[in-house]
């Protein structure tokens, strides 16, 4: 589970590492000229992320309707179609443009529930961002979730322009990356599934 907690400061400092790994193979891919994005147009951008978290959480609307809105925030500030090709791995060289297209809708949609489950946990709390620091080609803005009756942690999102505009393409919640675990969740599914991409997509669609 992304939300899990973390048992060790080793524990965390593998997957940290995991996640930057991660996190430079989809900033590997951009040109040279592209990384004109800031620090402060980094922290803004997750900043509306926050902004938008935070008016979901606290809107008292129906589970449906919140789904659809952390649906429409993955849609407007993640790299979508990179988070896609990245957990998917290898077999999206074999793709087709239609399946890959199809797999990130998919994807998505998939995702929205997913984590909007698990931001739902967050009634009653809120985000708040703290600070940005450059990685290498990217930028690490750093949050922190307090909820009521428990103890504030770390929310990290991982922010580039790697697709032309800045967008976050990876989260971490104490350390623990979504690139990493959906890659391996969705290569378990897929596996399940025999490699069949197409049933796969059809499945995330109808995945609750």
């Amino acid at each position: 589970m992304i939300l899990s907690r973390s048992n060790t400061s080793r524990n965390t400092s593998r997957r940290r590492f995991l996640a930057g790994t991660a996190a430079l193979s989809i900033a590997a891919s951009a040109p040279a000229a592209a990384w004109a994005l800031s620090g402060a147009e980094a922290k803004a951008l997750v900043e509306r992320v926050v902004a938008e978290i935070n008016r979901i959480i606290a809107s008292g609307e129906s589970e449906p309707r919140m789904y659809t809105d952390f649906e429409n925030v993955f849609a407007r500030y993640a790299y979508v179609q990179g988070i896609a090709r990245t957990v998917l791995g290898p077999p999206a060289r074999s793709a087709s443009p239609a399946q890959m297209a199809a797999f990130a809708r998919a994807f998505q949609g998939y995702m929205g529930r997913k984590y909007g489950k698990r931001f739902r946990e967050f009634i009653g709390g809120k985000v708040v961002v703290k600070g940005v620091r450059k990685v290498k080609s990217f930028y690490q803005v750093t949050t922190t979730a307090v909820l009521s009756g428990q103890a504030p942690f770390e929310v990290d999102f991982m922010v580039s322009d790697v697709s032309g505009k800045g967008l976050f393409f990876d989260m971490l919640i104490e350390g623990i990356s979504l690139l990493k675990s959906e890659k391996t969740e969705i290569g378990a599914m897929l596996d399940r599934r025999r490699g069949n991409l197409d049933k796969l997509i059809e499945d995330l669609n109808k995945a609750s």
